[in-house]
């Protein structure tokens, strides 16, 4: 269940009468609990409750109770031996009577006390019983996801009564409606009408029973409101009356400002269609929040989003990750600086005048909106200090712009900016001057719909001019001689932000790809690898070179790991730009299951010079330069090496078998085929791949020698399997897996090398670990292509690949999947730093390497898996990767890193050094 579909559930259990009995298991229904689940509970299989309620391990303790007795029987679910069970781990407990209710969430302290009714406008609190992450603005508010499910309801009638509004050259006429009727809906809660619920009771009042005529009257509302009633600046009905506005529609404002422009087409409504559109009018458009709507509200119209209807939200904090180090930060500082200096606060409200923010993804507004609301806030603050509490804003809609390709989210986008403007004149001038000044809207439109990556966004956010200083007391100069163009915003500022599509090289579609070859034509070489959102760096650069502006965009984590460093960032730094802050990876996560979100990083890249800022999510740095994988004062890239740069041993891609299944096979079979080749069993051996090492679980396979090729093939059993193999490679679509059906007993993709002792890496790995799961045989296995080898070398290799210092490193230079490890020979271990090593060195490393490995074998039969879980790591393995560091660490620098960021910084110089790339080439415009 989506969290629109969940709201509608719980707020349908509060509308019913009290059931003690049923009540427990309709909650846990409502938030999707599956049907076996709550049969199980039913009949106790899986009730844990020790107090007589219900008790669903890993989620909720929930008790009804006498009347009068929900706060003692609250504290007794607390209190409850079942509750505080580690192995129940409760986190919400609830308590009701029917008149009260009264939960806690056990993992935050947070509380919810309310009127049994009441408790549907919490739904929120208790998303997390459907796996679904929250944050505190939805915790706090149920209405924008409920106004959301209502809007869908509408949507999808509507298009079913009128099905041509569908197709896609209407389907801008139905998305503009609903966006006059959200803003009806709010307008007439908020006082911008002339009466509460003006719009909802006059369109119910005047449609007939059947709905037949409803889209007329809605039509004439809207034609009014695109209607002027002043002439010659005073107020007058000469035009209404011109026009024939009935008198019941006459009492609606002109509104126009292109919201009700343009065609006045009202889709036919039904009696469901009339009863959902009450329904919604119902509800309290005052509490509207526009960041939050705009962003839940845009899957509406999207009809493969709708299925995750409702989870479209992106926290404020995560937004402004973006935007603070961007420019808020800095207008704060002056802020401050300026104390209650009167010139000061006014050169900074005078610059904040000129700031434009361009978002060039800009979806429903997210960015936009916050922007807004910040800087409208700071400038409350500009003005309360001059004594000037009720001014009126100077800070210009029209300089929050916008690109979004989809129609529906660029009308959203457009009317949340309004409802926020007007939220903000309530709040800090009054309603009375919001309302004096916020009718007629203004007619120019800031959001363009359209591929931004096609788009000249010049054209749309045009250069500001240079010739004005915009920090400081010397604001108000003369400017200086200007080129020969039109200027906009003259002595302004434009900061571009936002979070565009990412969409990795593999998810791409024809048209997307098409856009990377347009936005990286005129440079030389192939960008296709690159995800997707890596054009809108390189647009920005284009952009910031006509006019003087910075840029900062959430992107995959990616397009800093791997092999896209080296194709999008010599780009950027070839085009004049420097990192000026970034925000090291972390979970982007929407209001969605709390398996979703992808892992990002924040990049803004500037012109003008100095220092740079390098933040996570609990410091920040102040460093002289940020590199291309967001490691300070570095800005090497680092390229695969097919020889190690440092003296180590080699390290081999594993074997690969495009077999069918048939060379390689589960443990249990392979030792069926031993009982029956016999004293032949070297043709079967262990096979690891990388699940197989991580868990101890190794299958087995089919390894046959060329010389030995005659006595395997004599074995029915095995001869079986390899025609099997050939069968399968001679029906392969790939021509390279049908050339190797000659050789069926054989895998398709031999290794390098092969040998006895192992030190083995899996090329795919969790982040979590607090190492990675390498390991060592002494003799045999074979090693399959999900991992690498190093073979018949020396322990103390092991000991460098264990360390703190090489995950640090993986982790930074070769590719993520998500956020797990995708290690790579050429790119992770041939690229690795390493000291050289004294014979003392190598000693000291491989008694390390022994004793992580004694470590382990004292826990046997404990899987890496299991020892190398952080919350469960033994204290010996851990002390013994300890001392591993610490010998290590010592090699490299004398001492004990301090941190994760000194170890990098310590790597990338001498990756420098070692390989003469102080200076790196750039990719120039061909």
């Amino acid at each position: 269940m989506n969290a629109v579909e969940i709201e509608e559930a719980i707020s349908a259990l509060a509308g019913q009468p009290f059931d003690p009995a049923e009540f427990p298991f309709a909650f846990l229904e409502a938030f999707g609990r599956k049907p076996v689940e709550i049969k199980r509970l039913r009949k106790g299989d899986s009730n844990r409750s020790d107090l007589g309620g219900v008790l669903q391990r890993n989620h909720i303790h929930i008790k009804t109770c006498d009347e009068g007795t929900v706060a003692e029987t609250l504290q007794a679910l607390k209190d409850s031996p079942a509750t505080n069970t580690a192995r129940n781990r409760v986190r919400f407990i609830l308590a009701t009577d029917g008149r009260e209710f009264h939960a806690e969430d056990l993992s935050s302290g947070e509380v919810v006390v309310c009127g049994y009714g009441e408790f549907a406008d919490h739904f929120g609190f208790f998303l997390p019983l459907a796996g679904i992450t929250t944050v505190k603005q939805i915790r706090e508010s149920a209405f924008d996801i409920k106004a959301t499910g209502r809007l869908n309801k509408l949507y999808i009638e509507l298009l079913k009564q009128n099905p041509d509004w569908g197709a896609a050259d209407r389907r801008h006429d139905l998305n503009h409606f609903m966006a006059r009727l959200i803003f009806c809906f709010f307008a007439e809660d908020t006082g911008i009408f002339n009466g509460a619920d003006q719009f909802t009771a006059t369109v119910t009042q005047m449609s007939d029973g059947d709905a037949s005529n409803t889209h007329e009257v809605i039509a004439e509302i809207f034609r009014a409101m695109n209607t002027p009633t002043r002439h010659g600046g005073t107020l007058s009905n000469r035009h209404r009356r011109a026009a024939g506005i009935p008198a019941w529609a006459d009492v609606f404002p002109y509104v126009n400002g292109e919201l009700f422009s343009g065609s006045l087409d009202v889709p036919r409504f039904s009696k469901v269609a009339l009863g959902y559109l009450r329904n919604i009018g119902r509800l309290p458009w005052d509490q509207i929040n526009p960041d939050i709507f705009g962003s839940m509200i845009q899957a509406v119209a999207d009809d493969e989003e709708r299925g995750a209807l409702g989870m479209h939200y992106t926290s404020v904090p995560n937004i402004l990750k973006v935007l603070n180090p961007l420019f808020l930060d800095d207008l704060r500082a002056q802020l401050d600086e300026a104390g209650d200096n009167g010139r000061k606060l006014l050169n900074l409200r005078r610059r904040m005048a000129r700031i434009r923010v361009f978002d060039p993804a800009c979806g429903s507004g997210n960015f936009l909106v916050i922007a807004y609301k910040q800087m409208r806030e700071i400038e409350a603050e500009i003005n309360r200090r001059r004594g000037e509490e009720d001014r009126k804003s100077d800070i210009p809609l029209t300089n929050f712009r916008g690109i979004e390709i989809r129609d529906f989210a660029a009308e959203i986008a457009r009317l949340a900016l309004i409802i926020a403007e007007y939220q903000c004149d309530v709040a800090y001038r009054g309603q009375k001057e919001a309302l004096a000044e916020f009718l007629p809207l203004d007619a120019e439109n800031w959001i363009t719909c359209g591929n931004a990556l096609r788009l000249d966004w010049l054209s749309i956010c045009p250069p500001t001019g240079t010739g004005v200083k915009t920090h400081g007391d010397d604001l108000l100069q003369e400017p200086l001689d200007q080129p020969a163009i039109d200027f906009e915003n003259e002595g302004g500022e434009t900061y571009i932000c936002g979070n565009p599509p990412y969409k990795g090289r593999n998810k791409k579609e024809a048209g997307e790809r098409s856009d990377t070859e347009h936005v990286f034509s005129q440079y030389s070489g192939s960008f296709a690898s690159l995800d997707y959102v890596a054009n809108w760096f390189v647009k920005a650069c284009h952009f910031c070179n006509a006019t003087e502006a910075s840029a900062a965009f959430v992107a995959t984590n990616s397009i800093c790991q791997g092999e896209q460093v080296a194709l999008l960032w010599p780009v950027v730094f070839s085009e004049g730009f420097r990192i000026s802050f970034a925000h090291t990876p972390f979970k982007w996560s929407n209001l969605a299951s709390d398996k979703a979100g992808v892992t990002v990083v924040i990049v803004g890249i500037s012109k003008t010079p100095g220092g740079a800022f390098l933040y996570s999510d609990s410091e920040v740095w102040k460093v002289k330069e940020i590199g291309p994988y967001l490691v300070p004062n570095s800005s090497v890239f680092i390229e695969q090496r097919t020889k190690p740069l440092s003296q180590v041993s080699e390290m081999y891609l594993g074997n690969m078998a495009k077999d069918g299944g048939n060379l390689i096979m589960t443990a249990s079979e392979g030792r069926e085929l031993v009982e029956k080749i016999g004293s032949d069993a070297h043709f079967v051996r262990k096979f690891f791949g990388s699940e197989e090492l991580i868990h101890s679980k190794p299958r087995a396979c089919i390894w046959i020698d060329e010389r030995q090729k005659n006595i395997a093939i004599s074995f029915p059993e095995i001869t079986s399997r390899i025609e099997k193999v050939r069968q399968f490679r001679v029906a392969s679509k790939a021509a390279s897996t049908r050339a190797h059906a000659k050789t069926p007993y054989r895998f398709v993709q031999m290794s390098a090398k092969n040998g006895d002792r192992a030190i083995i890496v899996p090329r795919v790995s969790s982040e979590s670990r607090p190492y990675l799961p390498v390991d060592y045989f002494q003799a045999g296995p074979i090693i399959g292509d999900k991992c690498f080898a190093i073979y018949d070398a020396d322990l103390w290799n092991l000991a460098l690949i264990a360390s703190k210092m090489h995950i640090v490193w993986i982790g930074t230079v070769c590719s993520r999947l998500e956020m797990r490890f995708s290690y790579g020979n050429k790119l992770g271990w041939n690229t690795f730093p390493v000291p050289k090593l004294t014979e003392k060195n190598k000693a000291d490393l491989t008694r390390c390497a022994e004793d992580i490995l004694l470590a382990r074998e004292a826990h046997w039969p404990a899987t890496i898996a299991d020892l190398y879980d952080p919350e469960k790591m033994p204290d010996d393995l851990r002390a013994a990767h300890d001392r591993n560091d610490e010998v290590l660490e010592r090699i490299y620098i004398g001492r004990r890193f301090r941190n994760d960021t000194e170890r990098l910084e310590k790597l990338f110089e001498m990756y420098a050094k070692m390989t003469g790339k102080a200076d790196q080439p750039d990719r120039r415009a061909s």
